[in-house]
């Protein structure tokens, strides 16, 4: 008997997720430590989760018990936090599981997803997941969304294949470009369901559209402890939903995530805001820094972002070669080989002493020219 032949024909055939190669594996491959290794390859907080979140993990004595299923203490700080009653908000193990929650509860075979490429990868991830449709509506030249050729695409659908789904990265990942106001105003009148996500926006001058989600009964808005908080490796997210939405997630979601250690440092984090504050002024502020510095090179195009991360497009230069090439030197950064990134890198905002590494080692580095 072929078990293989068991498994659903479409997870048979899928793609998987391609994330970053994990520290401890690049620094075997360099023969570095972790302390040598310059990392902005992932959008992570360089200064880590509040010292109340530390000292919360460090002291915590509830481990052995299973989390409350209703992350009642976790999503009444959360609601203080972003002003949104808690009736409205689930939490998860990351946002990937509220994206993966998300499409179980809405998808069947057929129905469409829309995706805006060039974004985040999980949201194609997921529509293979759930056998969806997966339709694309490419970004502008740069990357602001098409509203126009949405509409056509929701208006123009095969019969049998309805778009129920729309994703929107908004700071866009990996430009870190905003939607504005009347675009989300238009996108929500249209016959879908809104799934904006907000990973990034603490690092914008824009607020958060959370409160929208009260009175548009098409939006869901998602968040995340990992980039704000310095959370990434405890994986806590979550989701803010409409009423009549959200109860028919909880009859689906897993009833023990997030576990007790990232409730725990996710609740210490919450009651910390200088501390977050803090860290928003700095990276907003090496985020400018380093964007000057990049384009001061000649050969790197520097994308506007309100992110934590900077979009270059490399000039007469392969962008791949350039990457392995600050690796060689201990410096990660991100490289795409999907269309209309691969001639670019991402770079994470650290902090100013990596920041002039990198720039000191692009310096000196004399990349490969095509």
């Amino acid at each position: 008997m072929n078990v293989e032949e068991m498994i659903a024909p479409h997870l048979r055939d899928m793609q998987p997720y391609t994330p970053i190669v994990p520290f401890d594996v690049l620094t075997k491959r360099l023969g570095v430590t972790r302390a040598q290794i310059v990392k902005l390859d992932a959008n992570e907080n360089p200064y880590g989760p509040s010292p109340r979140a530390l000292q919360a993990l460090a002291g915590a004595d509830v481990l052995h018990i299973y989390p409350d299923p209703d992350q009642t203490t976790l999503r009444e700080a959360i609601s203080g936090f972003i002003g949104v009653p808690i009736e409205h908000i689930l939490c998860g193990a990351g946002v990937d599981e509220v994206i993966d929650l998300i499409g179980r509860a809405f998808i069947q075979p057929g129905d469409a997803v829309i995706d805006l490429p060039p974004t985040f990868g999980m949201y194609k991830f997921e529509a293979d997941i759930v056998n969806a449709t997966y339709v694309t509506v490419p970004r502008r030249a740069d990357f602001s969304v098409d509203v126009e050729a949405i509409k056509q695409v929701v208006a123009h659908q095969p019969s049998g294949s309805r778009p129920k789904l729309l994703f929107v990265a908004n700071p866009n990942n990996p430009d870190g470009c905003m939607l504005a106001d009347r675009d989300l105003d238009e996108l929500l009148d249209l016959p879908l369901v809104v799934v904006l996500d907000e990973a990034y926006i603490d690092f914008s001058a824009y607020p958060s559209r959370a409160g929208w989600v009260r009175e548009r009964g098409n939006l869901i808005v998602l968040r995340t402890f990992s980039k704000l908080a310095g959370l990434a490796g405890v994986r806590v997210g979550y989701g803010v939903f409409p009423q009549n939405v959200i109860q028919h997630l909880w009859k689906i979601k897993q009833p023990y995530t997030p576990n007790v250690a990232g409730s725990i440092a996710a609740i210490a984090a919450l009651s910390d805001p200088e501390y977050l504050q803090e860290v928003v002024r700095r990276i907003v502020s090496e985020r400018e820094r380093m964007g000057e510095l990049l384009s001061e090179l000649g050969w790197l195009h520097v994308y506007p972002s309100q992110a934590n991360f900077l979009l270059c497009r490399v000039r007469d230069r392969d962008a791949r070669q350039l990457k392995l090439g600050l690796e060689q030197h201990g410096i990660l950064v991100r490289y795409f080989d999907r269309d209309g990134l691969r001639d670019c890198i991402r770079i994470s905002v650290g902090r100013p002493e990596e920041t002039d590494r990198l720039l000191a080692t692009l310096r000196e580095l004399e990349p490969v020219k095509e």
